[in-house]
């Protein structure tokens, strides 16, 4: 996402000059790519090729940004071509500073974001290539069955509640309110599902968190991009957003075993994850998006969004 700063004339000079001076790439068109949901993100043609820049300006994820680099040079030289190819820069580095920023360049992947029943099919056998990969010591945080992702959720709430109220301001809060009975539920039952996951231990794999939301196809090949928020964590972390679909359950226990892992979907961890990505997302709406969008995104979420059939499976589930 955009911060404040204008990208006009000048900033587009100090960007191919950052370009230049890091890489020695000489940039002759940049212009805006509608990939990442954090990052500013850009599409850089040069003689030399085209290339991805992603720039991290939000203080909170730019560490998570940049461990992710390390772990996705990893997988490339583990035989995995479909998570990005790093360039890096004239001093080895993986990423490089510009302005308050984090930035990282990439080989260009030609394709498109697309996300269908069918495509469950190679996004599963392609998540296994990576959970075989596997192994500790790689730099980035594992998954804990907790409810902070709710207790995150009422403290930015709270402060909202503090902030100066204007126009915006309150009317996220008015919807807050309107939808507390269903988010005070939630939060029950993933305090709940957080206490009976810890009872139970998981093996822990590498995992994306929103590989068919980064699933992208061009020129006959798929890909599964934007590898931020890798983090250590059981299979449902991939697996709950299809989980409510007894079809998509079974094509990934199915995937598993074709791949010689020897593991299965839990429906405790399933919802665990319903709710714990339920406040997520909504803790996202609070944190990252323009105070006037957020009334109409929280409000959209609550009312007819894909969220909501997750956690009606989530809700059947003892």
């Amino acid at each position: 996402m955009q911060n404040a700063i204008v990208r006009d004339g000048a900033y587009m000079r100090r960007l191919k000059d950052a370009l230049y001076a890091q890489y020695g790439i000489a940039a002759l068109e940049v212009t805006p790519a509608s990939r990442g949901y954090y990052g500013e993100t850009w599409k850089v043609c040069a003689d030399s090729g085209c290339y991805f820049l992603k720039i991290d300006a939000l203080p909170f994820h730019q560490t998570r940004y940049r461990r992710s680099l390390s772990v996705i040079e990893y997988l490339c030289e583990n035989g995995i071509d479909f998570v990005g190819t790093i360039i890096r820069t004239r001093q080895n580095a993986l990423c490089f500073d510009f302005d308050a920023a984090v930035a990282a360049l990439f080989v260009w992947v030609d394709g498109e974001n697309v996300e269908t029943d069918e495509t469950k099919t190679p996004e599963y056998q392609m998540l296994c290539k990576i959970y075989r990969l596997t192994k500790p010591g790689l730099g980035i945080p594992s998954a804990s069955f907790s409810d902070d992702a709710a207790v995150r959720f009422y403290e930015q709430w709270d402060a909202l509640k503090r902030a100066p109220q204007t126009d915006a301001n309150r009317a996220a809060l008015d919807v807050l309110e309107r939808y507390k009975a269903k988010t005070d539920h939630c939060a029950a039952r993933l305090a709940h599902f957080a206490a009976r996951c810890r009872q139970h231990p998981a093996a822990f794999y590498l995992t994306h968190g929103d590989a068919g939301g980064n699933f992208f196809v061009g020129n006959g090949r798929n890909y599964i991009l934007d590898w931020d928020e890798i983090m250590y964590a059981p299979l449902e972390r991939d697996a709950w957003v299809m989980g409510c679909y007894d079809w998509a359950r079974r094509l990934f226990n199915d995937t598993l075993q074709a791949n010689g892992i020897d593991d299965r979907l839990c429906p405790e961890r399933l919802a665990f994850y319903s709710y714990h990505m339920f406040f997520f997302y909504l803790g996202e709406f609070l944190q990252v998006h323009p105070m006037q969008d957020k009334s109409q995104r929280i409000r959209a979420y609550f009312e007819d969004g894909w969220i909501l059939s997750r956690i009606r499976f989530a809700d059947m589930i003892a």
